[in-house]
Order: C-alpha cells, then structure tokens, then sequence
C-alpha cells in the first residue's frame, strides 16, 4: 500500500480518537475507558510481536525506564484526555492535542541545552500559544469552555511533550526494537491502569454496547494499529514526513465533532487552530538542515523528541 494512503489513515484514525473518547465516556468512567484502550491496543502490539517473532525486552532497566515512560505518553495523557471530554468538546480536545510541539520547544527553553531554539522558534511558540487563546476566546473571559476540562486537556499535552524528551534520553540505546519497546511500553501502562482505574473510579455496573465498541476502536485501531501504520511510516519516508500528521489530526478531529457529535464551531475555533499549528510549524522549523534518512529500527525513539507529534498517541 502506498505511503501517502496509510499516512492518510494514520491522520483519520488519529483525528477520530477524540470522536471515540467522547463516546466512550458516555457509558464508562474516564479510567476505565482508558484501561479498555490500553487493553486493546496491547493485544494488538502483542499478535505484531508474536507474528514478528521479536520478544519483550529483557534488562530491568529498560523495564524501570518504560514505566516512567507509560506514566507520560500514555496512562497519565490518555486519562486526561478522557476526563477533559467530560466536559470539553471532542474538537476543542483535538486541538489542544496540537500543542504538543509547542510544549516541546517551551521544555528546550528550559532543560534542553542540546536543542537551543531559534528566533524563529520562539516566535512560533508565541504565536502559538496565541491561538490557544484565540481557540478560547480569551476576550470573551473563556466563555463557554470548562477551565478544567481545557486545562486537563493541555496538561496531557505537555505530559506528551515531557514523555518524547524522556524517551529521547532513556531508550534510544537499550539494543531492543521499536516494536519491542512500544509493546513493553504500553504492556506497563495497562497494568498501571488496571491498578489505577478501581482507585479513580467505581466498576462500570453495565456494559452499553456502543461505548464498549467505541473503547475496542480507540484502542484496537487509535493506539495500537496507528502505532503499526506510525512505525511502517518512519521506516520508510522519515520522521519528519511522518509526523506531519500533527498538523491534520486537528482538522480531522473538529470535522468528526460536528460531523458525528453536532459539536457548535465558532469562528475562533478553526481561526485559532490555523495559528496554533502555524505556530507548532515554526518551532519546528529548522533553516539550513535538510531532514537525514530514518534507521528503519530506531527512527522513532532517537528523534522523537525533535519530530514528535502525539499522540504520537503510541
């Protein structure tokens, strides 16, 4: 299959997780919608390992390592998200989502002396964060938003944001494939949820039909195939072109809200996500370097700090 279809699916499918979020907790508490998402996406991972013939990782601390790295990119984000669509729209969700970069370059201000950002970069994470607040209506006092759902929703950004630098520093040299970590990875964050989840929620008494399917797609298809499709992707066009989809998961996940949901979109909503993603573009601009070539194996962890998108939503 040509790369630009499964660059395409990757986008929809991506786009689309807010869609099943939302619907997800319309019949299960947050936790566990994003228990049954890490389930399914595991077992997906699982039967790839199984087919591949490659194992989990072995050393302790590789395993010490990916725990840390399930609490940022997945079981801390995922629940967030879920959360925040309790009372946010699947479509003000989606482009927060789309800060992520911007948070990246906001952590290179800060802790990353081996990134040092350019005026371009710092402009573009001022224009950004610009269209947070144009998306908010910030003028209007950020009428009509739920101030906690929002803010749940950008922290689980910045969480992305922290985990790729995490995951940069910490495994992009264990000798294990990207395949193999990934499974390990979100093999953890299942079982942190499956702790977890009874904490922050009581046990769903009933199992609605719909919810339940829209949990197995966000799992099966939005965490564990987009990782498939995200993996093939880098091996063979690069990360740079790869992670583009940061940039369509936005549309895809406003047009699916009012779409699907019948979610209202004021015009400050696509105006800000237009300049939010301006914005994200500029800090990841870097003038006078040309993208290098992926290593089919490790493309993914050893640039994913630099180029990540998402949810990379692993």
């Amino acid at each position: 299959m040509d790369w630009r279809i499964r660059f395409g699916a990757l986008c929809l499918i991506w786009g689309c997780s807010y869609l099943f979020i939302k619907v997800g907790t319309d019949g299960y508490p947050p936790a566990f919608v994003t228990l049954g998402r890490m389930l399914f996406g595991t077992a997906v991972l699982v039967v790839a390992l199984m087919i591949k013939r490659e194992r989990l990782p072995r050393a302790p601390r590789t395993w010490a390592h990916l725990f840390v790295a399930a609490v940022l990119l997945n079981a801390l984000p995922f629940t967030l998200f879920a959360y925040a669509e309790t009372t946010i729209p699947s479509t003000l969700a989606g482009i927060c989502n789309a800060t992520t970069p911007l948070w990246g370059m906001l952590l290179s201000l800060v802790a990353l002396s081996d990134d040092r950002p350019t005026r371009r970069r710092i402009a573009g994470l001022g224009l950004g964060f610009a269209g947070v607040l144009t998306v908010l209506g910030a003028w209007q006092g950020f009428s009509g938003q739920d101030p906690a759902g929002t803010a749940m929703a950008l922290i689980a950004s910045a969480s992305y944001a922290v985990g790729w630098v995490y995951v940069r520093r910490t495994l992009s040299n264990t000798g294990d494939s990207n395949l193999s970590l990934s499974g390990g990875q979100l093999l953890v964050g299942t079982v942190q949820m499956a702790v977890a989840a009874p904490v922050l929620s009581p046990l769903p008494s009933s199992f609605p039909v719909v919810p339940l399917l829209a949990v197995f797609t966000l799992g099966a298809l939005g965490t564990g195939l987009a990782f498939l499709l995200q993996y093939g992707l880098v091996a063979e066009v690069g990360p740079t072109t790869a992670t583009l989809s940061t940039y369509f998961i936005p549309v895809v996940a406003t047009a699916a809200g009012v779409l699907f949901l019948g979610e209202d979109l004021a015009w400050n909503t696509p105006v800000g996500a237009v300049i939010v993603l301006a914005g994200a573009a500029l800090t990841r601009s870097r003038p006078g370097s040309a993208p290098k070539p992926a290593r089919p194996e490790r493309a993914r962890f050893r640039r994913a700090g630099r180029d990540r998108t998402g949810s990379a939503q692993s």
